[in-house]
């Protein structure tokens, strides 16, 4: 692996370490107001300053790394598993089945991710973080059952599927044992490139009032319920905006890697 690679990735162990033990590290409760001490700036006591309801910011960054993190992880998780089953079937049996199946993914992909997320948790689900998982996963399955299908297509000719067949193996045998773990690898790495995107969309969804409800953190919702002092206190803003971005930044680094690593040079 790349040495970019490596370090994204000791990055995203940090990252995802301070989030799993938040409540070990973090210095005060999260939701604990503090009327005395609003909008303070950075300094030895609240590292990260604290919000216009005295909450210590890094404390709140810290629980909503795990929120943030753990939604985009779930949902990159259901996409690839969504995908890949999918585009198996769509690869390996063709005719009505793969039409049918590449006129659906191409309807999801024709319309912004983003957007199309919106509108999914908008019109069919109430705010809240299963309605994120379930809004980005129903977006994001589309591009993992087109990669699968696309690679299924180039191997079910291969001379051991022809063996399975000759020996009578069943289709869902042939699937499922000779073909899912040569596909499950491009699956991974593609769920590690996705998963900056995830932590965007999240942080996007969040930021509109459609994940997590106060007064549960979330690094999209800290940016959205603080963007009005922006100007007059940064800080409010500042670093839950860097931990969207530096954890984003890292995936995708991390993804790339794994992709040259292991020669996939399939478009994501």
């Amino acid at each position: 692996m790349s040495p970019t690679g490596k370090i994204a990735g000791f990055l995203i162990i940090i990252i995802s370490c301070l989030a799993i033990f938040s409540s070990l590290i973090s210095p005060y409760d999260p939701d604990r107001i503090d009327l005395d001490g609003i909008k303070q700036p950075p300094g030895i006591k609240h590292l990260f300053g604290t919000d216009n309801k005295g909450r210590d910011i890094l404390s709140r960054v810290l629980y909503g790394g795990r929120v943030s993190i753990s939604i985009a992880v779930i949902a990159a998780f259901i996409s690839m598993g969504i995908g890949l089953i999918i585009g198996l079937y769509a690869g390996y049996l063709g005719g009505w089945v793969d039409t049918s199946i590449i006129a659906i993914v191409d309807l999801i992909l024709a319309f912004p991710s983003l957007l199309l997320a919106i509108g999914v948790s908008i019109i069919f689900l109430s705010p809240g973080i299963y309605t994120v998982m379930i809004a980005i996963s129903f977006v994001g399955w589309a591009s993992f059952a087109r990669l699968i299908r696309g690679y299924v297509l180039t191997i079910k000719d291969a001379p051991y599927i022809e063996a399975a067949k000759a020996v009578g193996c069943s289709n869902t045998r042939i699937l499922f044992v000779h073909l899912m773990p040569q596909c499950l690898p491009i699956g991974l790495v593609m769920a590690g490139i996705k998963l900056g995107g995830y932590v965007l969309t999240e942080a996007s969804l969040s930021f509109l009032g459609l994940g997590a409800q106060p007064p549960m953190p979330t690094w999209g919702s800290m940016v959205s319920m603080n963007r009005v002092y922006i100007a007059s206190e940064p800080w409010m803003v500042l670093f839950p905006g860097l931990a969207i971005a530096v954890t984003a930044l890292c995936f995708n680094l991390l993804g790339d890697a794994l992709r040259d690593k292991y020669g996939l040079k399939t478009k994501m």
